[in-house]
């Protein structure tokens, strides 16, 4: 795909961050990954996010990374285009962004450098040098300590022809608006706080077209039909499953640190596709939590 056609495609419809599976003995199992994004391909994903932040990029090894990304590739549909999570420090992420490039996959999402806040200006220089070695499209995601303002984000796409997307984990729509004004259709925008769905009417309006949904990774039906509801502005079935199912959702989500992927593999689990336990230092949902989850998906999916 060129650049204008995965920034077309990925706005087209609602993007899915699978969850990485791991077996019982707590490594990558590639076989139970392949069916997952089998799975999930055949709902119409407009995009596959591998090794992202639900998919514990971060848990993820070097000796696994490679595995990761190419099994997302070979076991996804043709055309739903597979973007590889890159991250840390800028030789880390360069190194990475090279190994998905060599795997097949269509583009990067760059998660947040490592531990430290930096200058715009650094932050820049991190985005420009992992376009530069690499010929995929590449999204930034702005969020916890990696924030670009919209005029860093128009020198970025000035330097950097394949500098395609910006994902927005921070929720500040004042600056959303902005970004979206001042870079237009130059990049695509995407949603993509956690539980991204709370977001998506006021985004919708300032041309905010897709976001990240977690949750398909266990209510891909559910999914879709509160992102088709959002697009139609049907503001009884948003409003409906908001109540019932989104908002309660975020009350469980918030009880502990790391629930954001917890929660997720959980409902992966409840729903017979087991993609094994959190890797640490995540934890996992008590019973009286899974059981809250379980009566959430009963009654709503």
């Amino acid at each position: 795909m060129t650049f204008d056609e995965i920034k077309s495609k990925i706005g087209s419809g609602l993007l899915s961050f699978p969850v990485t599976d791991f077996g019982a003995d707590g490594e990558f199992d590639a076989a139970s990954y392949a069916k997952r994004l089998q799975w999930l391909s055949s709902y119409g994903a407009a995009g596959l996010f591998a090794a992202g932040g639900t998919g514990e990029f971060f848990s993820i090894g070097y000796d696994e990374y490679d595995a990761v990304i190419r099994t997302a590739v070979e076991n996804s549909a043709a055309d739903v285009p597979v973007l590889a999570g890159v991250g840390y420090g800028t030789r880390m992420a360069v190194d990475l962004a090279k190994r998905a490039e060599k795997a097949g996959a269509a583009g990067i999402l760059v998660l947040p450098h490592y531990l430290m806040f930096a200058e715009e200006q650094g932050v820049i220089a991190h985005m420009q040098a992992i376009c530069d070695a690499v010929g995929l499209g590449v999204i930034y995601y702005a969020r916890d300590n990696t924030r670009l303002s919209p005029a860093g984000l128009e020198k970025l796409a000035e330097a950097c022809p394949n500098f395609i997307g910006y994902k927005d984990g921070i929720g500040d729509l004042q600056l959303m608006q902005r970004v979206a004004h001042r870079l237009g259709d130059r990049v695509v925008h995407i949603g993509g706080l956690p539980t991204a769905e709370v977001f998506a009417q006021p985004y919708l309006e300032m041309g905010v077209t897709t976001y990240s949904s977690a949750v398909f990774n266990f209510v891909p039906e559910l999914a879709l039909r509160f992102y088709n509801a959002v697009r139609q502005r049907d503001t009884v079935v948003v409003d409906g499953l908001m109540k019932s199912f989104y908002l309660p959702l975020i009350e469980l989500r918030d009880r502990k640190r790391g629930y954001a992927v917890s929660m997720i593999k959980a409902g992966a689990d409840l729903v017979g596709r087991s993609a094994g336990k959190v890797r640490t230092p995540l934890t996992e949902l008590d019973a009286s939590e899974r059981q809250v989850l379980a009566d959430l998906i009963a009654a709503n999916a």
